[in-house]
């Protein structure tokens, strides 16, 4: 199979994908940024919005990263990188921070992913590759759990190859799960009818965005 032409658009940096996500966090949500890139999201909230950011491992409220040289390694996410804490909240037991998310008092989580297939399938947990250690943490609950899922994730893998598949070939960690993608190349919804883009970043075509796309696109 020939390779699609390179892409000349320039894309999206993760800080920009980090700040796109936020447009669309709205006031008074409950979210919960998965280990990775999302957890770049909380930088980029506007200010004066009100959003309760959880972490698995029991805590919730968390503000942005702290500056350098003023991190406290007791109050971490759950990729144990140091947070802060905005005022009202507060941190318990993960068994209660499991209980929100299966109960269904997440608004919204933002995942990382390996693949999302194009009805939205999710794997980020392991590749099945021999020696790969896996990693499931809280994905499974969040996924099924949370009243929306949505995945921050690179277009492509290293080698160039798509992420967004007709079908996943890696362990699932949910099925129809997923609805909405913010790749470094576009944002696309997950519907009944098909993958939809919603935005794709300056210079880039349809045609393009569906060369390094494993599933059909709709505009």
């Amino acid at each position: 199979m020939t390779p699609p032409p390179p892409i000349t658009a320039k894309k999206w940096t993760r800080d920009q994908m980090a700040a796109r996500v936020a447009r669309d966090i709205t006031e008074g949500m409950v979210v919960n940024l998965g280990i990775g890139l999302p957890t770049l999201v909380a930088n980029h909230l506007p200010a004066g919005r009100e959003v309760m950011m959880h972490s698995e491992n029991g805590v919730i409220g968390m503000g942005p990263a702290p500056p350098a040289g003023e991190e406290d390694y007791d109050l971490i996410n759950a990729g144990k990188q140091p947070v802060t804490l905005l005022p009202g909240g507060c941190y318990f037991h993960h068994a209660d921070s499991f209980a929100m998310m299966r109960g269904g008092h997440v608004d919204l989580c933002v995942l990382g992913a390996f693949q999302v297939s194009g009805t939205g399938d999710l794997a980020n947990w392991h590749t099945g590759a021999p020696g790969a250690i896996p990693a499931v943490g809280g994905a499974m609950d969040l996924a099924v759990g949370a009243r929306k899922t949505a995945v921050m994730m690179e277009h492509v893998t290293k080698a160039g190859e798509p992420k967004i598949v007709a079908a996943c070939t890696y362990p699932l960690t949910g099925v129809a799960c997923v609805s909405r993608l913010y790749t470094d190349l576009a944002v696309l919804d997950i519907t009944p009818h098909g993958v939809r883009v919603v935005e794709m970043v300056e210079g880039l075509t349809l045609a393009e965005l569906q060369a390094v796309t494993a599933v059909p696109l709709s505009g």
